[in-house]
């Protein structure tokens, strides 16, 4: 059993919804990402998504892009996510941990050497969002046979006949996409998200997570109260570019994020 099956058999059993933050590696700055994923976890996150800089993020909107640029002012690579990951590892063996970025960097480095490498410094996961699964097959199998989840994102805009076929090939958690748009988005109709949430269990058994417009306690209270996770972005790689010349501040400033949103879910 996977780490990611393992701690939603977890929560489930224990009637909680997942807690999912998301944070570019690398920003503001590499020395701070390790004290920020264990600082994530003391505050109440269940996984972790950590991001891979890359210089054309087109899914993401303002918020993660000028993270991203930051990341590679200090030439964050892949391979130094890599190690960050594996620095969370020595002291936390339970967080699952998931790369959410773009195909390039994996491509540059190879898929095979990506896929035992992510494996050997303890990822669990990966969503590559521009890897569309009608091209994907090899590159799944792949990553499936070392242990890594592929995670998909689906969208309100996903017929169910298209998200039933990414359904098949994913694994892990869906990703649902809440808004049209980017990152950072607004505006989140919860109801809207309960009624494509209904439908998508007709075609599959994986939790689902829900992201974009996540932005205080309330809204993470009401996505959980429809979805099996709650992703969360945006604000809190806002509160970092806030408090980016103070790295302790910016960790205060996520970790009460978090906690905020982990006590509304749980009330």
């Amino acid at each position: 059993m996977s780490r990611i099956q393992q701690c939603f058999e977890q929560l489930r059993s224990a009637g909680r919804q997942a807690l999912i933050p998301y944070i570019t590696a690398g920003d503001p700055e590499p020395g701070i990402t390790v004290q920020l994923m264990h600082d994530l976890v003391e505050a109440g996150a269940d996984i972790i998504e950590l991001g891979v800089p890359f210089s054309d993020p087109m899914a993401d909107g303002p918020v993660i892009q000028q993270a991203m640029e930051r990341a590679l002012l200090h030439h964050v690579r892949l391979a130094d996510v890599l190690e960050m990951v594996s620095r969370f590892r020595q002291t936390n063996q339970t967080t699952p941990v998931v790369l959410m970025g773009y195909l390039n960097p994996v491509e540059r480095m190879g898929y095979e050497t990506f896929a035992e490498a992510a494996r050997a410094s303890g990822v669990d996961g990966v969503l590559t969002v521009d890897l569309p699964p009608e091209e994907a097959d090899e590159v799944v199998d792949l990553f499936q046979s070392r242990g890594l989840d592929t995670i998909y994102l689906l969208s309100p805009t996903t017929t169910l006949a298209r998200a039933a076929k990414i359904c098949k090939r994913a694994s892990g958690y869906i990703y649902y996409v809440s808004l049209k748009g980017v990152t950072g988005s607004s505006a989140l109709d919860v109801n809207a998200v309960a009624s494509k949430l209904e439908s998508l269990r007709t075609i599959t058994d994986l939790p689902i997570g829900v992201g974009f417009g996540i932005r205080d306690g309330a809204t993470a209270a009401a996505v959980a109260s429809v979805a099996d996770g709650v992703v969360v972005g945006s604000v809190l790689v806002n509160q970092i570019a806030t408090h980016a010349d103070d790295p302790q501040q910016a960790r205060q400033a996520v970790s009460a994020v978090i906690r905020e949103m982990r006590a509304a879910m749980d009330a």
